[in-house]
């Protein structure tokens, strides 16, 4: 039995492919990735989540309830896709997609593919500008971007003996619930790793600054984030660097893209 496990383990190992799934842009994230789960299939089981969210919040009532609300995040979601293409030209051909379900918590996310929700409680809790909201939008698209979720779910289904074996076995294709049902809990439930936090805190403001937003706003997003944490804390900081670390680096950054920001604005 040792042997058969360390002969899945391997098989799995050699699925594995090792990426870059963005180009290093004007902040030079370089990060090379392992990959077992292929992106056709991620994507897919993204689709079908999203879906299954989309039509949970329809029933509910709580879809796009503010027109305000809904036009705003579009809108800055149509000035964010253009900029994908420094880091990925296949990105501005996705089906992007962005609903605001209203909801208090403090907290948005998307799935790969560049499926998006926006909760109506971080734009009304933190009373947030455009600039903010783009910060906010520009990060969670960089976590699309970098295929986070795709990374993380390989990384489970890698670790887990039972997805490991009827991944060996069947072949990850034939196994879409499990690898939906690990989508969903890296989506909802796991958070981010540091890295990968602090890719998408870099990536999202050269998109804001790129787009025409202020790349600065993202430190006074964090800040109105870290003063919410008192409260109970949204779930993005969770895992994410501490306070003092995510904003110095982040106007490292946002210093570094200002030109970016200075001549979208011209």
């Amino acid at each position: 039995m040792r042997i058969f496990i360390a002969l899945l383990f391997l098989a799995a190992a050699a699925g594995c492919e090792t990426v870059a799934t963005t180009q290093p842009g004007a902040v030079g994230v370089e990060r090379q990735q392992r990959m077992l789960v292929s992106a056709q299939e991620l994507d897919q089981a993204a689709a079908q989540e999203y879906r299954k969210v989309i039509a949970q919040a329809q029933q509910k009532g709580v879809l796009d309830r503010n027109p305000q609300h809904v036009a705003r995040v579009r809108s800055i979601m149509s000035r964010l896709i253009p900029a994908t293409g420094a880091f990925r030209a296949d990105a501005q051909r996705w089906s992007w997609e962005v609903h605001v379900i209203q909801d208090n918590q403090l907290n948005a996310w998307a799935m790969p593919g560049g499926k998006m929700v926006v909760y109506s409680g971080i734009i009304e809790k933190l009373r947030l500008t455009d600039d903010e909201l783009a910060a906010i939008m520009g990060h969670e698209i960089a976590h699309s971007l970098r295929e986070h979720a795709r990374e993380r779910v390989s990384q489970e289904m890698a670790t887990s003996v039972g997805l490991g074996v009827a991944g060996a076995l069947l072949g990850l294709g034939q196994v879409g619930q499990e690898l939906a049902g690990a989508l969903a809990q890296v989506t909802f439930t796991l958070p981010h790793n540091r890295n990968q936090e602090i890719e998408a805190d870099r990536i999202g403001v050269e998109l804001a600054a790129r787009a025409g937003y202020d790349p600065h706003a993202a430190i006074s997003l964090w800040q109105k984030m870290s003063q919410a944490a008192g409260g109970g804390g949204p779930q993005f900081l969770s895992t994410h660097p501490s306070p003092e670390n995510r904003l110095a680096d982040l106007k490292v950054f946002a210093d570094r893209v200002t030109p970016l920001y200075q001549q979208a604005r011209r």
